[in-house]
């Protein structure tokens, strides 16, 4: 199967070597998303403003690849404080429908531009 790159100004752009998403088939890999403001590539001020944008981001690249969040079959989330886990699951319950996808939440020492959340997803189109 070919793959097909998905691309969206209404995500922030990729800051390094790699595609926001990528689509095989029927299924779309989203990269990881920070808290990164689209229109100005800089990162929004606050935690909850933070995991707000990463799943905008990620609503956004969703619906650039002819999909929504409730296709999301696989989330990792990445936070450098695994007290924003409620935070987390709160902010998320507003853009992922129930039957929820499968996740991971992983602590960790640091995120790119000094973001205290990061997400990727993986989703199956019908």
């Amino acid at each position: 199967m070919p793959k097909q790159i998905i691309a969206t100004e209404n995500a922030p752009a990729a800051i390094g070597t790699y595609s926001q998403a990528v689509r095989t088939g029927q299924t779309v890999y989203i990269s990881g998303q920070i808290g990164l403001d689209p229109a100005t590539g800089t990162l929004v001020a606050g935690s909850e403003a933070q995991i707000h944008r990463v799943f905008a981001n990620l609503k956004a690249l969703a619906e650039a690849a002819g999909g929504s969040l409730s296709d999301v079959v696989k989330l990792t989330v990445y936070m450098t404080d695994l007290s924003y886990f409620a935070k987390v699951n709160e902010v998320m319950g507003h853009y992922i429908p129930q039957p929820y996808p499968a996740r991971a939440a992983v602590g960790v020492a640091a995120l790119p531009r000094g973001a205290v959340v990061e997400a990727d997803a993986i989703l199956v189109l019908e």
